[in-house]
This record gives C-alpha cells, structure tokens and sequence, in this order.
C-alpha cells in the first residue's frame, strides 16, 4: 500500500516519540484504519505520520509485543488477523479477570483517588463526544489499569491491558456517528459511583456488562443475542494476612 493511500494523520507528539508513535499506530490498527493481514513497512507508516522511520520500528517493535503485529524480515510488519472466536475468547478472559479484580478492590481505593478518577472519565466522555478515537482509547486504556492497580498485582494490570489492546473495534467510527459511543463511555463514570459507594457487587455486574456488551458493539456496531457471558467468580476478600510482629 501507498504512502498516500494509508489514513494516519500527522502525529502531535505529547510523550516520548516512542510512545506517541506506538499509542497512534495502536489505535489504527483497533480501529481498522491498519487493516488485518497487510504488510506495512516502517518509511511507509513514516510518511503520514511525518517522522522518520526509527520511531516507528520502535513503536511496531512494542506492538509485536503486544501481538498486534508480526515482523516480516526485510519487508516490514503485517497487521495480525483476528476472528469473531478471536474476540470473544479475548473478552471472556477479561470478565473473568477484572470482574473479579474489580469487585476485590471496592472499599480499597483511597478516596482522595477519586476526583483524579472522575476527571479521567470526563476526559474518556469529552473524547466519545467530539469523535477523537485517539484520546478515547488511550484514556481508556490507562482509566481500567488505575482502576486495576489497586489489586497490587502488576501481572494482573499488564494482562488485562495486553488483552484489551488485542481486540479489534471497527464500529467505532460508526458509533461517533450514531451517538452510542457516548453513552458507552457514560458506563465509567456508572462503575465509579458503585465503587465509591462501597456496592462490589454493583461494580462487579457493571464492569462484566461493559466488557461484554462493549466488545461487540465496539467491533460490530450491533448488540446481538451473543454477548459475551461467564459464570461469576467472586474474591471476597484481598486483605493481605498480617505479617508477625507488624
């Protein structure tokens, strides 16, 4: 594919270049903008993006990483396939892993953390509302993790966001358009108030619903008879037992 022909847009560069790079590449491929199956080539994704190549095969190098993308030695990097199994077994895996971790850690999180909380939503809300995918899926991304850390297990944390940006969300352009994104994203601030209000089982059900209606929406664009559902697997209690002599 063309230079011309591939839909980045000069990146504004607000961390590393590294990161930036890596954050505008990620979201072109949940997107769809990268499509599944095609082989990129670093100067290629370069070019729109108005950076040299070495960013980018430091950002693509991360999204192997990430199974986004997989190398092909001299030529560049092909977009990794995914199927509707694909997508769901990804999402079933994150209910029975945050659904859990969130219900775990209701009444754990300081409440001074939560305007900061607030304000990441806000930011999640403003970006459905003005169409700017971009920042909706990087405040996303980082609004579940902080919710997350409070497990205090990083391999949790980092799981749960791999397997988020494995999935493939093709409608959401369509759902900018419709509206919808908006009241998805309205679904943060819902959790926060369970969270804040001490309700770990109203938390629970609200995070197994977000994950499972958002996953086929965001890449459908339809809310079918066939949303994700797991069995519910509850921790009850993540206090840590006191050591000897604390």
């Amino acid at each position: 594919m063309a230079a011309h022909d591939i839909p980045l847009n000069t990146i504004q560069q607000y961390k590393s270049l590294r990161s930036t790079v890596t954050e505008a590449l990620r979201t072109a491929i949940i997107v769809g903008d990268l499509e599944e199956g095609e082989l990129y080539s670093a100067p290629a994704l370069a070019e729109p993006l108005g950076v040299s190549a070495t960013p980018v095969r430091e950002a693509m190098m991360d999204l192997t990483n990430e199974g986004l993308v997989t190398p092909v030695k001299n030529k560049g990097f092909r977009v990794t396939e995914m199927t509707p199994e694909d997508l769901r077994e990804i999402t079933a895996v994150r209910q029975l892993l945050e659904g859990p971790a969130v219900h775990a850690v209701t009444g754990h999180i300081p409440a001074e953390e939560f305007p900061a909380l607030r304000a990441k939503a806000d930011q999640i809300n403003a970006a459905a509302a003005d169409g700017d995918l971009r920042t909706y899926l990087a405040e996303d991304r980082v609004f579940h993790a902080e919710i997350l850390k409070h497990t205090g297990n990083t391999r949790l944390v980092n799981l749960c966001t791999q397997l988020r940006g494995q999935t493939r969300l093709k409608a959401l352009r369509t759902l900018v358009d419709t509206g919808q994104l908006i009241e998805s994203a309205y679904e943060h601030v819902t959790l926060l108030d369970k969270l804040e209000a001490g309700d770990a089982q109203g938390a629970y059900e609200v995070i197994m619903h977000h994950l499972g209606h958002a996953s086929q929406l965001w890449s459908e664009g339809t809310e079918g008879q066939n949303r994700t559902r797991v069995t519910p697997i509850l921790l009850h209690d993540m206090e840590k037992p006191a050591r000897e002599g604390s």
